[in-house]
């Protein structure tokens, strides 16, 4: 990006951020989530490092967010209320510790050690006491002039209103909702038919804004004192905490001292696995240099002090751009547009590709190539764009059209009745019989270690292989001749095939690969029809009476099951494999009906799945009222939102273990 494109994304970038930062810090209003904020800050934030001729003093990397609300007075901070820059890995962090570690003196570089807090999703608010008594509490505002919110942190039981201590103290915040109070509000809201809050913040910000203290006092808000500005004569951070817990604030029992900068990661680690057990939402850690001399030394940039960060948690959104939009072949001929992306960090993992599903999606989300747009992904769920950002679009965007021929085999794309997918009708299609070998091998259908796309791609190529039967027919002579193919690889490989000719019925029915058959309905026809010659012999409308199985895919199943190539398949491979289709161990579960969200840490979804079926159990993908429990993981997505909405039991990991134990 040149200095002249530069100048002009940073434009769109101040306008769009400031928008957003209005609404959520002013008028309580979110159309954007923080995660996908806090990207467009980050983007802001670089280029303006990349370029610092650039950076004005109204950009929003300048200044805290938001203005005074008119209803409440006005007042003026005796010292600036500052916020933190962000950083969302450990290489922001390495070139936050690179920047500031220049600026200190040689003789206290080994002095530099750290104080870590959690970094509470809530308000910022300012304290000042004169004589021992509360005399105001205001909120940040612009930094330098906040809303007196008196009367309405007074109602706030965790803020002393009386001090022993006689000095004049003032002390910084911040006000937040337990999760716990955060879901009885939305239930109130619910059975008086109001739209319930996004998130804990936005009631905490609303509810220190009421004009009748009442409000306030209802809503049983809770805080945390983090900042001490008086002189006790604290030489660290550490001090101040300990010097406000002893003048009777409440401070967070969690937040540590930390010796090395491998104990500050360290420390985020912790809790982005231990979060959930908080009873508060917390969005990451702060890391601060414990020694006030050295802190103040290194100063302000801005609206942030070079000597602290926020570290935040991996994004469930972020915001990117759209490079092009390319059309991928399944493997029962859809056509389905896929986004090729900048790279972007979502739930600490790096993605390049979002799916837009259809072509109908991308006209919803008014989607052009060269689009900034707003991606998120929860769990092991392909990346999806959420939103497009068109207050960016530069003029140089382009419209996208679906092609009309297959990109594979220049077949003309159809378009079955009730469907939004385009196909390609060609049976024959070469991209269709790729996508069918991977999905065969899968780990989730016969799950053939070391025999990966590439593989597969080389396999077909050389003519060795026409369908997934003729993979258990290979030998070491067939493939160790292929160029970059070593005797002791080749010997693997066959190895591997032939260790997975023995597979359940249910896994079998998924690795066929038949249109709208996914695992769940693949075990329920194993589990009505008990063997693959009953699925054969089986009329249409014995695959309506199973019961989660509609006409769509009734339909879906018969027809392939009519088709003479399939059966020919069919055949060739029932010579080949050994099927099963094993009792339950056990009828511990039976009954009980699970789903999964969230990365487990001790097995993976796929065998915490076999261990309930193991024990009668059943699995599903989506929370009903019909689920039993809902098994929250690590970073889950909105399956647990929803469970807590309709009373659906939820279970962490350790509580999980001990049913299947």
């Amino acid at each position: 990006m040149d200095k002249q494109q530069a100048k002009q994304r940073i434009k769109k970038l101040r306008e769009t951020v400031n928008h957003h930062r209005y609404l959520y810090h002013v008028l309580d209003k979110q159309e954007i989530s923080d995660s996908a904020l806090d990207s467009l800050k980050k983007e802001l934030f670089d280029l303006e490092q990349q370029f610092p001729d650039l950076i004005t003093p109204d950009s929003p990397t300048q200044r805290v967010a938001g203005k005074p609300l008119k209803e409440f007075k006005k007042i003026k901070h005796g010292q600036r209320m500052i916020s933190f820059n962000d950083a969302f890995s450990k290489e922001d962090m390495e070139d936050w510790r690179t920047r500031f570690i220049k600026l200190v003196p040689e003789n206290q570089k080994n002095q530099i050690d750290y104080y870590c807090e959690l970094k509470i999703d809530g308000l910022a608010i300012e304290l000042i006491y004169k004589n021992g008594f509360l005399q105001t509490g205001s909120t940040r505002g612009d930094g330098n002039v906040g809303e007196d919110i008196t009367e309405n942190l007074k109602t706030v039981e965790a803020i002393p209103l009386k001090i022993e201590n006689k000095k004049d103290i003032i002390v910084r915040g911040e006000v937040f909702i337990t999760k716990k109070e955060f879901e009885r509000i939305n239930k109130e809201q619910k059975e008086k038919g109001l739209p319930a809050y996004a998130n804990p913040r936005n009631i905490a910000a609303g509810s220190v804004r009421q004009l009748d203290p009442k409000v306030t006092a209802s809503r049983k808000l809770d805080s945390f004192a983090y900042e001490l500005l008086t002189d006790f004569g604290q030489i660290t951070h550490e001090d101040k905490h300990k010097i406000l817990k002893d003048l009777g604030f409440k401070t967070n029992k969690h937040n540590k001292y930390c010796k090395s900068f491998e104990e500050v990661l360290q420390f985020r680690e912790h809790w982005i696995k231990e979060r959930e057990k908080l009873d508060y939402e917390i969005d990451g850690t702060v890391v601060i240099i414990n020694n006030n001399e050295i802190f103040e030394k290194l100063g302000i940039v801005g609206k942030a002090p070079r000597g602290a960060i926020a570290y935040k948690f991996p994004q469930a959104e972020a915001t990117t751009k759209v490079l092009d939009i390319k059309v991928q072949v399944g493997r029962t001929g859809a056509m389905t547009p896929v986004a090729i992306l900048e790279p972007v960090q979502v739930t600490g993992i790096t993605i390049t590709r979002a799916t837009l599903h259809n072509e109908d999606e991308i006209k919803r989300l008014g989607l052009k190539i060269g689009d900034t747009v707003i991606v998120g992904r929860a769990g092991d769920v392909i990346p999806d764009i959420m939103k497009v950002l068109p207050e960016l679009r530069t003029g140089k965007e382009k419209n996208f059209k679906m092609p009309e021929k297959c990109p594979s085999c220049g077949t003309k794309l159809i378009k079955t009745e009730g469907e939004v997918l385009l196909r390609c009708p060609n049976k024959n299609c070469f991209a269709q019989k790729r996508r069918n070998f991977y999905h065969f091998v899968s780990r989730t259908a016969f799950n053939i270690d070391g025999l990966g796309p590439k593989i597969i791609d080389r396999l077909l190529d050389e003519g060795l292989v026409q369908d997934p039967s003729d993979l258990f027919e290979l030998k070491e002579g067939d493939v160790k001749n292929l160029e970059r193919f070593a005797e002791k690889s080749a010997e693997n490989l066959i190895k591997s095939i032939q260790q997975k000719t023995e597979i359940t019925l249910a896994k079998f029915i998924y690795a066929l690969g038949i249109r709208n058959i996914g695992e769940e309905t693949a075990i329920d026809l194993a589990k009505y029809f008990g063997n693959i010659k009953k699925i054969r012999e089986a009329e249409l409308e014995e695959f309506d009476k199973i019961i989660d199985i509609g006409p769509v895919v009734s339909r879906s199943v018969f027809d392939w099951f009519q088709d003479k190539d399939n059966l020919n398949f069919l055949d060739k491979l029932e010579k080949q494999v050994k099927i099963t289709n094993p009792k339950p161990a056990s009828k511990k579960l039976e009954g009980r009906t699970f789903v999964l969200t969230g990365s487990l840490e001790t097995m993976s979804r796929d065998e915490a799945r076999a261990k309930i079926r193991e024990l009668g159990g059943d699995t599903s993908e989506s929370v009903s009222s019909k689920t039993s429990y809902v098994v929250v993981g690590l970073e889950p997505g909105s399956k647990a939102e929803k469970a807590k909405k309709i009373g659906v039991k939820i279970l962490d990991e350790q509580e999980f273990l001990k049913i299947i134990s």
